[in-house]
């Protein structure tokens, strides 16, 4: 069973959300220059407020269901933020090393393993494999040690995680996928661990990569959905609400975004793992009122 503790040391937490702090002022002194966009997944126009959080406004989609930032940052600026970030630095100094263990046995080798089976029952070539936001590298280090895949290669555009990445031995591009020019390279796996929701556009990104894919390739990506359990019971509360989560997808609107950009959707699904425990941990911490709650 996995806890939130054993994934974000609940010690180390203060000092990671006052580096946050200081981000989001940062990334607030752009305000002014915040873009206007319509529906990531739709892109329908027609929306209404949901919430407020760190002077961020959240609308949901008429149409779709998704919950997502509008006005939003532009690229520019995501990009600095990203960049200079006191929190992604922290997390790759302190946070992913202390909890290091925790994720590779109780998230990393079961994800690589999943990934394996899913090229097992679509009959995918194991070739090359992409990650895109490798992260600390633990996903792409584990994959290689099975040696199912000829090559592996990481995306990571934030430098220190970048560098932990190369300390690995994880060959790692450090730029965006969207500039990023694969020449001749046949991709026959494109994996994204909670990435999608953090893009400017995400319609972009999924482009890219049904445009780097072989033919019988597969595009396999994870993110917060904001019709879970956690989201829609605590609703700014959540942690999953909040200044970097610019698009909260649910099944369906996923969907018409995967396909709307030329991928079949195989399969789908919503393990929900962290959503009771996220939400008790509220109750218990005194933030969140369960007396009008029908549950």
């Amino acid at each position: 069973m996995l806890k939130e503790s054993e994934i974000r040391p609940d010690e180390l937490m203060k000092a990671q959300a006052e580096r946050l702090l200081a981000d989001i002022r940062r990334l607030l002194e752009h305000k002014q220059d915040f873009v206007t966009v319509n529906c990531p997944a739709c892109a329908s126009h027609e929306s209404h407020k949901v919430y407020e959080k760190y002077e961020i406004q959240f609308v949901m989609c008429d149409s779709c269901e998704t919950v997502y930032a509008n006005p939003r940052p532009s690229p520019e600026h995501l990009d600095e933020y990203y960049r200079e970030s006191e929190n992604y630095a922290y997390w790759n100094k302190y946070i992913f090393p202390a909890s290091e263990a925790a994720r590779r046995e109780k998230i990393f080798k079961p994800r690589v393993q999943k990934v394996i089976d899913i090229c097992k029952k679509f009959y995918v070539p194991t070739n090359t494999l992409l990650e895109v936001g490798a992260g600390f590298g633990i996903f792409c280090e584990e994959i290689q040690k099975t040696g199912v895949f000829q090559k592996v290669i990481g995306v990571e555009p934030t430098p220190d995680l970048a560098q932990t990445c190369r300390n690995r031995g994880i060959e790692i591009l450090e730029k965006p996928i969207e500039e990023i020019n694969f020449g001749n390279e046949v991709i026959d796996v494109i994996v994204n661990f909670e990435v999608i929701e953090h893009l400017f556009a995400p319609s972009n990104f999924v482009a890219k990569c049904y445009e780097l894919l072989a033919d019988g390739g597969i595009f396999i990506l994870t993110c917060p959905n904001a019709k879970g359990f956690d989201i829609v019971t605590l609703e700014n509360k959540s942690s999953a609400v909040d200044n970097e989560h610019l698009n909260l997808f649910n099944l369906n609107s996923l969907t018409i975004l995967l396909e709307s950009c030329g991928f079949d959707v195989l399969e789908k699904q919503t393990p929900g793992r962290l959503d009771a425990e996220l939400v008790r941990k509220q109750i218990v911490a005194g933030n969140f009122d369960v007396s009008n709650q029908p549950f």
